[in-house]
């Protein structure tokens, strides 16, 4: 096996291991209070992102900083989108819910032109228009459906959002941090996040409701530790098309676990807003041999 290939098979298996993780938050419906289990998939994820920091020698020294202000604002924007996608499976199937996340790329575009002053390419534009009649698609039938599909909607779009807001943080942090640290203090600040909510009223689990707890936090670091081991072995050009992956297992995950069956607005709006993303973040195409080279420094999913 190559390299790339096994880059490749990293990125799908984190695709997977992120799609079970939703399932296992999704499972737990109220046996857990939202903070509980933003605090146990965040703490638990914990242990083996640090076992990995430190098997690469990147545990205690690669969490030095010189930018805590920049990672707060990170970590605020990022455990702000935890919140509201967990919230979110309440009101969506999987699929949904994971597909809605995929707009934040769409999101950055606009975020990058007006905040950042970057110059965006007409294509990138035509993504973002893309991006968002998958959101009409997928809204309007919801005006007659009641109130529950637009609540679970919005929330998508906050996740959506607050992803792509986190983004451009991460883009401007990667010039000079250890993603090491990206990971670390995020993970550090949504379980202090999650932990504070306990005098709101959090559950005693029982032990099957625990195990999905512990599960989802399990679940979620390996995840981005395969993620961050595909990049190793693999291009980020060539490793984009899978992660959008995620979208099919979430839905084969919804529809085996809880009788999900993907409406017509689904199978409609998700070609529409995963086009907008792969053209919203498509580098931008050299004109001339001569020109210097360019570096698109997007990056995937903050939670």
């Amino acid at each position: 096996m190559s390299e790339t290939q096994l880059g490749i098979l990293l990125r799908i298996l984190s695709g997977v291991l992120f799609a079970a993780m939703m399932a296992t938050v999704k499972a737990l419906g109220d046996a857990a209070a939202l903070g509980q289990v933003v605090f146990f998939r965040s703490a638990v994820a914990m242990v083996p992102l640090v076992i990995f920091l430190w098997l690469r020698n990147e545990f205690p020294v690669g969490l030095a900083t010189r930018r805590p202000l920049a990672h707060l604002k990170r970590c605020v924007l990022g455990g702000a989108a935890m919140f509201t996608s967990f919230a979110a499976l309440a009101y969506l199937p999987i699929a949904e819910a994971t597909m809605l996340a995929y707009l934040s790329p769409v999101i950055v575009v606009a975020l990058a032109a007006t905040l950042l002053a970057e110059k965006v390419p007409p294509r990138r534009w035509y993504g973002v228009l893309l991006g968002l009649s998958g959101v009409a698609v997928l809204t309007l039938p919801a005006f007659g459906a009641g109130d529950t599909a637009l609540i679970g909607i919005g929330l998508g779009l906050a996740t959506a959002a607050l992803t792509a807001g986190a983004l451009i943080q991460v883009r401007a942090l990667a010039q000079s941090e250890n993603p090491g640290a990206i990971a670390f203090y995020f993970a550090l600040f949504c379980s202090l996040a999650g932990l504070a909510t306990w005098p709101l009223g959090w559950t005693t689990p029982d032990t099957w409701a625990l195990t999905l707890l512990i599960l989802s936090g399990l679940l979620g670091g390996a995840a981005h530790i395969a993620m961050t081991l595909s990049f190793k072995y693999a291009e980020a050009s060539i490793l984009a098309p899978f992660e959008y992956l995620s979208i099919l297992w979430a839905a084969i995950l919804g529809l085996l676990l809880f009788a999900e069956v993907p409406a017509l607005t689904f199978f409609l709006a998700a070609p529409l807003v995963i086009g907008g993303a792969v053209l919203a973040s498509a580098p931008a195409r050299r004109r001339r041999l001569i020109a210097k080279p360019h570096l698109d420094r997007s990056t995937g999913s903050a939670a």
